[in-house]
């Protein structure tokens, strides 16, 4: 056992804490260098890449919920080959791992991205995010059927020699099915879960709050939802579960780590305090000495259910 309390390994990639900045709000990483010590996070999951820059949704972007914020930035960036150029090398003095978050509307554009990726020094792995719509397929997303999770799965895992992990998306009937076909074809692990669908109103205008209309709501609003599903998924897969949804302090992760996740990632919190994702990693190791645990790993997967 490591020396470190809070030390683990997700799929072969070792973490000073179990604590990753999720990607999305923590930008590619180096925005955040002059808040807090990137150093000692668990991990940087820097903001979804595609094959080509885009420039995202129509203005408003975020609305602020009862307990959370809705956003539909619409996946704004820079493009793979602008990141490995120009942003990737500004990383490459953290030490902390850096994961790829990589999206796409056709399998195609998955492969591509991390093909691309694989020849970049400085990365530790990727996360696939299949809560985009396929195109090629009448829209519909790859996080909502097994079978076309398994393929883009599979694909991404025939040109990928680093760890793949898959986030899945919570706007399906059931997490379940979803996980174990992550599994079966190939991913190292998964996480979960990303921002449920919903829809804001200015009743005074009969209009949405956000400019794309519907957007993704995250948030403590929606923990006990990631806590649900996180549980189900470690019950139906053997491969590491990243837990994520409304995570704000020390005891928020420590019940997704009880849920069963090997690690978490910190997501909205960032807006209103740029270091959560070092003040919960802090936070969590007090919650451990004081429940007088050698190691964080002992909650993981610890839930008593009547």
């Amino acid at each position: 056992m490591s020396a470190n309390p809070l030390a683990v390994n997700l799929c072969g990639v070792p973490l000073r804490n179990p604590v990753l900045a999720a990607s999305g709000t923590f930008g590619y990483g180096v925005e955040f260098a002059s808040l807090l010590d990137l150093n000692a996070l668990g991990g940087i999951i820097v903001k979804g890449l595609s094959r080509e820059a885009i420039a995202g949704n129509p203005e408003p972007r975020l609305w602020e919920t009862e307990g959370g914020m809705m956003n539909s930035v619409g996946l704004q960036n820079v493009g793979v080959r602008a990141f490995v150029a120009e942003k990737l090398p500004k990383l490459r003095d953290v030490q902390a791992p850096i994961l790829a978050n990589v999206f796409g509307y056709q399998m195609e554009d998955y492969v591509e991205v991390v093909r691309m990726l694989e020849d970049a020094e400085g990365l530790a792995g990727y996360e696939l995010n299949v809560s985009c719509p396929n195109t090629k397929k009448g829209g519909i997303a790859f996080g909502a059927d097994p079978c076309m999770l398994g393929e883009v799965v599979a694909a991404v895992r025939a040109v990928a020699k680093r760890p793949v992990m898959v986030k899945l998306s919570p706007n399906v009937a059931s997490i379940t099915p979803m996980a174990k076909a992550a599994e079966e074809h190939g991913a190292d692990a998964i996480s979960l879960i990303n921002t449920v669908i919903g829809l804001a109103i200015d009743a005074r205008t009969r209009r949405p709050r956000i400019g794309a209309g519907f957007g993704g709501v995250s948030g403590p609003a929606i923990k006990p939802i990631a806590l649900r599903m996180v549980h189900e998924a470690w019950k139906a897969v053997q491969i590491p579960v990243v837990g994520l949804g409304g995570i704000a302090t020390g005891e928020d992760a420590a019940e997704f780590l009880i849920a069963g996740a090997t690690a978490v990632e910190v997501g909205t919190a960032t807006f209103w305090d740029p270091t959560a994702p070092t003040r919960i990693a802090s936070e969590l190791g007090a919650f451990c000495r004081k429940q007088g645990l050698a190691h964080v790993s002992e909650l993981t997967g610890t839930l008593r259910m009547p």
